[in-house]
């Protein structure tokens, strides 16, 4: 596929390129195929998290991920209440911010069924501010004087992207001699992956359809085996191979995604869920960086 050497907001903005300006033909028939190749990518991307991560944070480290997981969780429901965003879509951009972007975003979709339309808004919102954090947080850091372990800590609270974390503690990393920063922004974020499963089912319950029985997001159950195995094999180079698939299966599901939103679609979002996901993150992100610098 052409799509396999980009990145994942440049395959999502040429998804939405090409249905605005030439349009798609086949807008909505793609839906059952994208929402299957996303569940297998999730799964795919678990080879490369193994569930041992978690066992590598502090103590305190470790508060600060449940903390904040559960801050952003309240207040994504509260801002979007407020700012009345649709339900799934303010979900699934509160899921990406509070976890790890696009996987986290993938991954609760399954669960609360949510369409191709809230799809490409959570990502795009998501793959923005993301992107604005690689650029932006290296610089802060530097200004404010962060130790390459507090700086390594708010990349991993704050950057929604696992990939856009790991680049913005590297860049941060290059004013030291060491790479302290990457070390602790990778293990915060692989910590904050195995949330996803808690989230994933309580997505499920919260939208169970009135009597049916609960529909168990089975992927899910994969996505654990995928890391147990991770952990348990380390030596096994192949699993780097399974989760680099993952990604452009991921990639590939975006670029669909994003053709399936056409100018009338893109006209009809307004700026509410954009604005739901930027006041999330800052809210996050600088509290997040006064409970650093105060305790760490």
């Amino acid at each position: 596929m052409f799509l396999s050497w980009i990145s994942s907001w440049v395959a999502l903005a040429l998804g939405i390129g090409l249905a605005v300006l030439l349009g798609n033909p086949y807008e909505g028939r793609t839906s059952n195929l994208t929402k299957q190749l996303l569940k297998i990518s999730v799964v795919a991307i678990g080879f490369g998290y193994p569930i041992t991560a978690i066992s590598e944070l502090s103590v305190s480290s470790f508060y600060f991920v449940v903390i904040f997981i559960l801050i952003a969780l309240l207040l994504g429901f509260i801002i979007g209440k407020i700012l009345k965003v649709e339900r799934r879509t303010a979900d699934l951009i509160t899921s990406g911010t509070s976890i790890c972007g696009a996987s986290a975003i993938a991954a609760i979709a399954s669960s609360i069924r949510a369409n191709e339309k809230q799809l490409s808004i959570a990502l795009g919102t998501v793959f923005i501010l993301s992107a604005s954090s690689l650029l932006f947080f290296p610089m802060i850091g530097n200004y404010l004087k962060l130790t390459q372990e507090q700086f390594g800590l708010w990349a991993g609270l704050s950057i929604h992207d696992t990939a856009s974390a790991i680049g913005a503690a590297i860049d941060f990393d290059q004013f030291f001699n060491q790479d302290i920063s990457e070390k602790v922004a990778t293990i915060i974020k692989l910590s904050k992956v195995i949330f996803i499963v808690p989230l994933v089912f309580l997505g499920a319950f919260l939208y169970k359809e009135g009597n049916k029985n609960l529909s168990i997001p089975y992927f899910i159950v994969f996505f654990l085996l995928a890391m147990f195995l991770n952990s348990n094999f380390p030596e096994f180079n192949g699993f780097s191979f399974i989760k680099l698939a993952g990604k452009k299966g991921l990639q590939i599901s975006l670029f669909l995604i994003g053709t399936n939103l056409s100018f009338n679609n893109l006209r009809a979002i307004g700026f509410r869920p954009f604005l739901h996901g930027l006041l999330l993150w800052l809210a996050i992100s600088i509290s997040s960086l006064i409970a650093i610098l105060l305790y760490f």
